[in-house]
């Protein structure tokens, strides 16, 4: 069994390199179920009904969410009957923060939930949740996606849940980590998988937006950069032997 999750897709340049990427990646990779978060996927701006039909259409299984995953109130029409999990502890009455995937006899539990630190939105604590829901269900193999800004509270995370979580990955941060490993119980597990788009903006906005709001404090709205495309994602192998293995692809200037 090998699972894909492909890094935080932003906008126009994300979906389109993926979609470029993904015959590639299929057969390099072999991959079994194509997971990948979609909360920046219209333009830093959640998910919308087009987007979601033409990522499907390329091969995805599922989507994962974020604190942008209702940015766009499109999705409150469709999330219901669509392929797309939303954060597990962001208060939501629609869509659910959790899914089975059923792969020939096998189960996958994929799980989306939001970290507290530094979010600037309160949200449910996550800890509990997880693990309740973790020892309640009944899978062979199980993932989750924990969107959160803090480094140190991924950690947290994985170790609270290691040898309870087959696999868990970071996300939201936009940056690819080196620390890919599995941890002493067992569990898969990376800080950040990176995001898929622009390679030389700030984590996928236009440069100079972001550098003139840190220097001159001016708040101009999001702009989705230009230029060169990238790709992260990691691979995980479930059996014979388990293991994680890093992946990016970048375009040349």
């Amino acid at each position: 069994m090998k699972i894909l999750f492909i890094g935080d897709i932003y906008g126009d340049p994300g979906i389109n390199y993926l979609i470029e990427m993904l015959p590639q990646l299929r057969k390099t990779y072999q991959p079994n179920i194509i997971i990948a978060n979609g909360e920046n996927a219209a333009n830093g701006r959640g998910m919308t009904k087009a987007i979601y039909k033409k990522l499907m259409s390329a091969g995805i299984s599922l989507f994962t969410m974020g604190n942008h995953t209702w940015r766009n109130p499109e999705l409150e029409t469709f999330i219901d009957e669509a392929k797309i999990i939303r954060p597990i502890n962001d208060g939501s009455k629609k869509g659910s923060g959790y899914t089975i995937i059923q792969y020939n006899d096998k189960k996958v539990l994929v799980v989306n939930a939001l970290g507290t630190a530094f979010m600037n939105v309160e949200y449910e604590q996550p800890y509990k949740k997880v693990k309740s829901l973790l020892e309640s269900e009944t899978f062979d193999y199980s993932l989750l996606d924990f969107h959160a800004e803090a480094t140190s509270e991924k950690i947290a995370m994985a170790h609270y849940l290691d040898g309870k979580v087959d696999m868990m990955v970071g996300t939201h941060t936009h940056v690819q980590t080196n620390d890919e490993r599995m941890l002493p119980n067992g569990t898969l597990y990376i800080s950040d998988v990176g995001m898929t788009g622009p390679l030389n903006g700030v984590i996928g906005v236009d440069k100079d937006v972001i550098i003139d709001r840190f220097i001159n404090q001016i708040n101009r709205p999001n702009v989705v950069a230009n230029g060169p495309r990238q790709l992260n994602a990691v691979l995980f192998t479930l059996s014979p032997k388990r293991k994680i293995e890093k992946i990016h692809l970048e375009e040349n200037a």
